[in-house]
C-alpha cells in the first residue's frame, strides 16, 4: 500500500462529485447509480486495509504527514513548535470506525434510490460527508480533526434541511445549533492545548499532557486539566448524546430522510464515543478516572431514560431515536467501568449499535415509501402483506435487545461484565434498562408485525432493497457469532489505554 493510502481513502468521493456536477438535471438515472458507485472506491480501499490488517500487515505505515501551516518563528522555541501538518494516521480502532462509515456509506448510498427531487444536490451533499466522516477517524492532528469534523456539519445541515419532512427546517436548525455549540467547546480545548503546548499532533499531545517530566511552552495546572477534560465530555457528550443534550437528536431521526438517518445513527453519534476515547480518555487519563463513577451514573440515566420515554412512543421512529439515546448509555457504562471488558464492551457497543440503527431506519424507509406512514397503530399486520420486511424487523429488534449470537449481545454483555466489576450497585439498576429494551422493542415489532391489519396490498422489498437488508444482517450475525473480527484490531487500544490508567 502506498503512503498516500489514506489520503486517496478519505477523498475518493470527490470525483463523484465533480462528475455529478457535469450531469443534467435529465439524467436522473445515471445520478442515482453514481452516488452509489462514487462511495465504492473508499469501501474497497477499507476493507482491504482491514483484510490486511487482519493478516498481519503494520497499518502505522499508511500515517502521511506533510508540511501545511506554520504560525511563526521564535528564536526560543523548537523549529516544530506552532506548526501544524497534514497528519493521517489509523490503528486499529480507527480502522474499524472507517470501515463502519464506508459500508454505512455505501448502502444508505443504496436506500436513497427512494429520494424523490434534487439528486444531484442530495449525493454531492452526501459524498461530502462521507469525507468529513472518514477524515474524523483519519485524522492524526486536533485541527485536522476538527475541520473534518465541522465538514460533518454543513451537509448534514442541508441534507435535513433540505430532504426531510414536516418539521425539517427545525430540526436542521436544531442539529446546527446543539452541534454547533459542542463545537465551538471544542475549538476552545485544541486552542487552549495548541497555545499550551505548542503542537496539536494527538501522539505529542498524549507524551506531554501523561509525561509528568515533559516539558510545556506554559504550565498546565490540575484545575485547567479537568477543565479540559469536562469541556471533551460536553463537547462529544452532545454528539453521543449525554442526556439532557440529546433532544435535538431526537428531532433529527424523526424529520431527517432514513437514509441520512443511516449515517447519522450508525456513524455521527458514534463519532462522540470516538472523541471520548480518543481524547477525553486518551489524553486525560487521571481526570476519566476521577469521572469515572459519574459517567457510569450518566450512563444508567442516558439507558433508563431513553429506555421509559421509548415505551411511551406511537411512532416508530421515537421508538428508535429514544432506543439510540439509550444504548448509548451503555457505552458511558463501560467506558466509565475503567475495566478491560468494560471499555471492550463500549466500543463494541458503538460498532454494534451503528449497524443495528442503520438496519432498522433502513426498513423504517421501505415501510414509509409502502405506507407514508411511521405511526404504530396504522402499520398493523404487516406479517401478512410484507412477510420479508417483517422478518427483518424481527431479526433487527432481537439484535437491539442484545438476542446471543448478534453483535448487540456480545456488547452489552461485556459492557455489563465491566460495571459489575467496578459499581455492582449502578450496573444492577442498569439491567432494568436492557429488561424495558426488550418490552418497547417487542411492543410495537409485534404490534406492527402481528396487530390488528391495517396495511393491505403494498409490495413487499425489491430489486436492490435485499442489497442492504442482507448485507448488514449478515454483519450484525457475524460480529455476534465470531467477535474476534473486531477484539483483534481493538486490541491494542485498549491495552494502551489500561496502561494510561497504569492497569
Amino acid at each position: 500500500m502506498q503512503p498516500y493510502f489514506l489520503s486517496l481513502l478519505i477523498f475518493s468521493p470527490l470525483l463523484g462529485i465533480l462528475v455529478l456536477s457535469l450531469l443534467s438535471k435529465e439524467q436522473e438515472k445515471a445520478m442515482k447509480w453514481l452516488g452509489v458507485l462514487a462511495t465504492l472506491p473508499s469501501l474497497c480501499l477499507s476493507l482491504f486495509a482491514f483484510w490486511q490488517y487482519q493478516n498481519g500487515y503494520d497499518i502505522s505505515k499508511l500515517a502521511e504527514k506533510r508540511s501545511w501551516i506554520q504560525f511563526g518563528e521564535f528564536p526560543f522555541l523548537k523549529e516544530t513548535d506552532f506548526t501544524v501538518a497534514y497528519e493521517l494516521h489509523v490503528d486499529g480502532f480507527a480502522l474499524v470506525m472507517i470501515v463502519l462509515t464506508t459500508v454505512l456509506a455505501t448502502l444508505a448510498a443504496i436506500a436513497s434510490m427512494s429520494i424523490q427531487k434534487e439528486w444531484k444536490g442530495y449525493f454531492q451533499l452526501f459524498l461530502l460527508l462521507e469525507i468529513g466522516m472518514l477524515g474524523v477517524f483519519a485524522a492524526s492532528n486536533l485541527v485536522l480533526f476538527f475541520i473534518f469534523f465541522e465538514l460533518t456539519l454543513i451537509p448534514m445541515f442541508f441534507l435535513i434541511g433540505k430532504w426531510g419532512y414536516f418539521e425539517k427546517e427545525k430540526a436542521a436548525y436544531s442539529y446546527l445549533i446543539y452541534n454547533g455549540l459542542g463545537s465551538a467547546v471544542l475549538l476552545i480545548v485544541i486552542a487552549v492545548l495548541f497555545a499550551r503546548t505548542g503542537t496539536s499532533n494527538i501522539d505529542e499531545l498524549h507524551h506531554i499532557l501523561t509525561d509528568p517530566m515533559a516539558q510545556t511552552i506554559s504550565p498546565i495546572s490540575d484545575a485547567l486539566r479537568y477543565g479540559l477534560f469536562l469541556a471533551l465530555l460536553i463537547a462529544f457528550g452532545v454528539k453521543l448524546p449525554i442526556v439532557p443534550l440529546h433532544r435535538w437528536m431526537l428531532h433529527v431521526h424523526v424529520q431527517a430522510p432514513p437514509s441520512v438517518v443511516m449515517l447519522h445513527a450508525g456513524v455521527l453519534l458514534k463519532i462522540g464515543a470516538f472523541g471520548l476515547v480518543r481524547f477525553a480518555f486518551g489524553l486525560f487519563p487521571g481526570q476519566f478516572q476521577q469521572f469515572s463513577t459519574w459517567l457510569i451514573v450518566l450512563g444508567v440515566v442516558n439507558l433508563l431514560y431513553g429506555a421509559f420515554l421509548a415505551l411511551r412512543q406511537t411512532d416508530f421512529k421515537m421508538v428508535l431515536a429514544y432506543s439510540s439515546v439509550s444504548h448509548m448509555g451503555i457505552v458511558l457504562i463501560g467506558l466509565g467501568s475503567l475495566t478491560e471488558a468494560g471499555i471492550q464492551g463500549a466500543i463494541f457497543q458503538a460498532v454494534s449499535h451503528g449497524f443495528i440503527a442503520a438496519f432498522l431506519f433502513f426498513f423504517v424507509g421501505v415501510m414509509y415509501e409502502r405506507t407514508r406512514t411511521t405511526t404504530l397503530a396504522r402499520l398493523g399486520g404487516l406479517a401478512k402483506t410484507m412477510p420479508y420486511v417483517s422478518g427483518f424487523i424481527l431479526a433487527g429488534a432481537m439484535a437491539s435487545l442484545g438476542l446471543p449470537g448478534t453483535s448487540g449481545f456480545i456488547s452489552e454483555f461485556m459492557a455489563f461484565v465491566g460495571a459489575f466489576q467496578a459499581e455492582p450497585l449502578l450496573a444492577a439498576i442498569g439491567t432494568l434498562g436492557i429488561i424495558m429494551t426488550a418490552v418497547y422493542l417487542l411492543r410495537a415489532v409485534l404490534g406492527m408485525t402481528f396487530g390488528q391489519t391495517t396495511v393491505t396490498n403494498v409490495p413487499d422489498l425489491r430489486g436492490m432493497e435485499w442489497v442492504p437488508a442482507i448485507s448488514l444482517l449478515l454483519l450484525i450475525i457475524i460480529i455476534g457469532v465470531y467477535p474476534n473480527v473486531l477484539a483483534m484490531p481493538l486490541q491494542t487500544t485498549i491495552e494502551t489505554m489500561m496502561n494510561g490508567l497504569g492497569g
